[in-house]
């Protein structure tokens, strides 16, 4: 599974406006739901119960935001990036710059799996994480995500 098979650029905003975890949450959810449809307060909540289990912050400035609705026709994945580091309960301690959120139902399990893994494969990769941060639009973002993802 490739990420640009989930992604398109109108599924990525940068910059990323809110300034904390909620509002990170609730913008990514608003766009995902515009973009792939579902219900917003749906998808908000899912995430939201996953968070509060364990955040989902996953080090080196990158979290994976995500959860299961019934009310998302099929996996789908926003993306963005903020100007400022924002405080998420990341596990090494430090704030959050690159936001990936996906979200999906039930049935979709084993993909929302394999591109969990996917996601968290790439970005351990530093020069893919600055190439990211560096990327003043949609377009630069997308295309270090495909170029990334793309044979050598």
């Amino acid at each position: 599974m490739l990420l640009t098979d989930l992604l398109s650029l109108e599924r990525v905003r940068v910059p990323l406006s809110a300034r904390d975890k909620p509002g990170i949450i609730r913008e990514l959810a608003q766009l995902l739901v515009e973009q792939a449809g579902g219900e917003f307060q749906d998808v908000v909540t899912a995430v939201e119960e996953r968070e509060a289990v364990l955040s989902t912050g996953i080090g080196h400035g990158v979290a994976i935001p995500h959860g299961r609705s019934p009310t998302v026709p099929s996996l789908a994945l926003v993306c963005g990036s903020t100007a400022e580091a924002i405080p998420f309960d990341a596990i090494d301690g430090e704030p959050v710059r690159l936001f990936f959120l996906l979200v999906g139902p039930e049935r979709c399990a084993g993909q929302h799996v394999k591109a969990l893994g996917r996601i968290a494969r790439l970005v351990r990769g530093e020069a893919l994480r600055r190439r990211l941060l560096a990327a003043a639009s949609p377009e630069e973002f997308y295309r270090a995500l495909a170029d990334a993802e793309s044979p050598a």
